[in-house]
């Protein structure tokens, strides 16, 4: 288990060993005046990423920005529990590593904008969006499930001269992300940067095409590039020295396809969550291995 970044640790330090002095400040008037002026350290936690960290649906979600970010979101819940002196959540539905840099919508600003010099927490996730990733897996290979309802169509039309286009994209990301987390660690020395993984969304072993319309075929391949996004995050993480939040062992038996899904299929649920996007219970999860990291 990763243990409490010195920030966050040294923090807690200053703050317990002013207690006995501001115990002691009401003994006497003038200490209390010396005292009084001490201030205690804040602690900033900045939440970073695309829908996956939005939450877009889970209740209530907001739209003031068009970003679509849920107060039951995995930020919002680690920010509930840990209750950090400052909480920023600029998470946006459709961010890529692009977003990190300039203005998703003109209302609002390039997400690291938020990262300042006196953060102690960052949550990152990101990744699926890049190259059209996500959009791919979950549209293009839907629309092409009549051409071969049992066969493997999107995986035959990935590949391209013998390379499969999402695994490359996947392999493209990498470096991408591997910036963004550099950058995040040059605006905040500090911080202590958590990585958050993507859950399992296509099941290991079964179809359910009224929920997740692939191919039969394209289920074994729809999970390959899933789990392929997940591994490369876990090495950009290991490249950069961070945190790595594993949601794929977190949301085993929580598919599209399980019994107790903690994903959305593809039917839009304003009640509970946004096609192919977490349910609150996948967020409880997130926020739950988030917080351990952080206490750990």
């Amino acid at each position: 288990m990763t243990a409490p970044h010195p920030t966050v640790r040294h923090k807690a330090a200053l703050a317990l060993a002013l207690l006995p002095m501001l115990l002691l400040a009401g003994c006497g008037g003038d200490a209390a005046t010396d005292i009084g002026d001490v201030d205690t350290p804040s602690v900033r936690y900045v939440a970073l990423g695309d829908s996956y960290s939005a939450a877009p649906a889970v209740p209530s979600s907001k739209d003031d920005d068009g970003c679509l970010r849920s107060t039951h979101n995995y930020p919002s819940l680690v920010a509930k529990e840990w209750k950090p002196d400052t909480f920023v959540d600029v998470t946006c539905a459709g961010a890529d590593t692009a977003d990190m840099t300039r203005p998703q919508y003109p209302a609002i600003k390039a997400q690291l904008d938020a990262v300042t010099s006196d953060t102690d927490v960052v949550t990152l996730g990101l990744g699926g969006n890049e190259f059209n990733l996500f959009f791919t897996l979950v549209g293009q290979c839907a629309f092409v499930r009549n051409q071969d309802p049992t066969g493997s169509p999107c995986e035959e039309a990935m590949n391209v001269r013998g390379k499969d286009k999402l695994l490359t994209s996947i392999a493209a990301t990498r470096g991408r992300m591997v910036s963004v987390v550099r950058q995040i660690q040059q605006s905040a020395p500090e911080a202590k940067v958590l990585l958050v993984g993507y859950p399992q969304i296509v099941p290991a072993t079964g179809t359910c095409p009224d929920l997740l319309p692939l191919a039969d075929g394209d289920y074994r391949y729809g999970r390959m590039v899933n789990k392929a996004l997940t591994e490369m995050l876990d090495e950009v993480a290991r490249a950069t020295e961070t945190t790595y939040i594993d949601l794929w062992k977190a949301t085993a038996g929580h598919d599209i396809c399980a019994d107790d899904p903690w994903i959305n299929g593809q039917h839009h649920d304003p009640e509970r969550g946004a096609a192919y996007h977490p349910f609150v219970e996948e967020q409880e999860a997130a926020a739950a291995k988030v917080l351990a990291a952080l206490e750990g």
